[in-house]
């Protein structure tokens, strides 16, 4: 992007803007996942069916990532992020309408497509804003992200436990948040391209330094789609629960999730990455163990708990640790991103296949043995030797002076 001084104060306000879109495009998916066993039923899909079909979401999103940096040198950051989120919002409609397996996975591409793009460009400016900040945000941008998903789970909580129609629910939630994600892009940062700036690569194949960390985040990622999709299902058909305490479950999840991710930077700073993510990994197995063993609700959904609670900041600190492993920061980066975007590429037709085959209880358990993962491997992340910059977030530029 050209060089340009930003006023502090414009900074923060774009600081502010970019977590209101993050809330934005967490509401999207939160309201989504708690209405997975109305459009299970809706389709009349098979456990198998229905992983299936939602394989096609994060399939989408890897096919379209790519593109995202390609629209906002095209149209700028500002504009690219404007029409991307409404896109998203508006894409929220299409599963619900879908009355079979064909139409389902074609809607749920189409979903995953518009999320990834989103997903992209609010995050690159996350990280722009980071850098003239001067200091780490994007745990908290991350958690404004749950605190959105928190936000439409609880609303699809209560649809489903009134009842609604989710064509009625997704239409009216849709609208509202396209209306404020467009109005929060008023105010973010506008970055335009330098004249002789070259378009981004389609595709970065991670660098070797990128591999073990993205490993890392594979665990996370898997274990945090598996819950979002599978977590309502797993109440509703594995332990016969009521529509409305299902969904009720996936509100629990991000609940934790949010919270651990708002409070991930204190953390982070006083025990350092390797000991929060050995930590998170120690309480995500427990809740793996509580899910698999449960014969209650009340325990699988202390289980799914502990689940979000233990995964909450591994991916941001990936990114960080990503950015010190290598002389290329950005492709290092890029890569940890495509290997975490493949966990969630199979994460729900894998969960639904196992559950096909054998159970769903099986399915965790394979989500349990993944989340020992982030104990293993977790001094992976400690990548510069300083736990001051290694371990807490990537360098940054100071803010620049403000603009005369």
């Amino acid at each position: 992007m050209g060089d340009v001084v930003y006023d502090l104060r414009e900074v923060r306000r774009a600081r502010y803007a970019v977590a209101a879109v993050f809330a934005v495009h967490g509401a999207v998916t939160g309201t989504f996942a708690t209405r997975v066993p109305w459009i299970q039923d809706h389709a009349s899909l098979s456990p198998g069916q229905l992983g299936f079909a939602l394989a096609f979401t994060a399939f989408g999103a890897a096919c379209s990532m790519p593109l995202a940096g390609r629209i906002s040198h095209r149209f700028g950051s500002r504009t690219a992020l404007r029409g991307l989120i409404a896109l998203w919002t508006l894409a929220l409609v299409l599963p619900s309408l879908a009355p079979n397996l064909l139409t389902l996975c074609l809607a749920m591409f189409t979903y995953g497509a518009s999320a990834g793009m989103a997903d992209v460009a609010m995050n690159a400016l996350g990280i722009e804003i980071e850098r003239l900040l001067d200091k780490s945000i994007i745990s908290s941008l991350h958690g404004m992200w749950s605190t959105g998903a928190l936000v439409g789970s609880a609303g699809g909580t209560l649809a489903a436990h009134l009842g609604a129609d989710a064509r009625v629910h997704f239409a009216l939630a849709a609208a509202t948040l396209t209306v404020l994600g467009v109005l929060a892009c008023r105010w973010v940062l506008d970055l335009q391209p330098a004249e002789d700036e070259e378009p981004p690569p389609r595709f970065a194949l991670p660098p070797k330094s990128a591999l073990l960390i993205g490993a890392v985040g594979f665990c996370a990622v898997f274990a945090e789609g598996a819950s979002l999709d599978w977590s309502a299902v797993y109440l509703r058909h594995q332990l016969d629960t009521s529509a409305g305490l299902a969904a009720a479950c996936t509100t629990g999840f991000m609940l934790t999730m949010a919270l651990a991710r708002l409070v991930g930077d204190v953390v982070v700073n006083r025990f350092g990455a390797v000991r929060t993510v050995r930590a998170g990994g120690g309480f995500a197995v427990l809740g793996g163990l509580l899910i698999v063993v449960a014969g209650h609700p009340a325990v699988a959904m202390a289980g799914f708990a502990l689940l979000g609670l233990g995964i909450a900041v591994v991916v941001p600190l990936c990114f960080a640790a990503a950015g010190h492993s290598g002389p290329n920061p950005s492709q290092a980066i890029a890569g940890v991103a495509t290997i975490t975007y493949t966990a969630g590429l199979i994460a729900p037709s894998l969960i639904g296949g196992v559950a096909q085959a054998t159970s769903l209880v099986v399915s965790f358990g394979l989500v349990t043995a993944l989340a020992c993962g982030l104990m293993a491997f977790a001094g992976v992340l400690r990548t510069g030797g300083r736990k001051d910059r290694a371990e807490v977030g990537p360098p940054a530029a100071a803010v620049p002076e403000p603009r005369p």
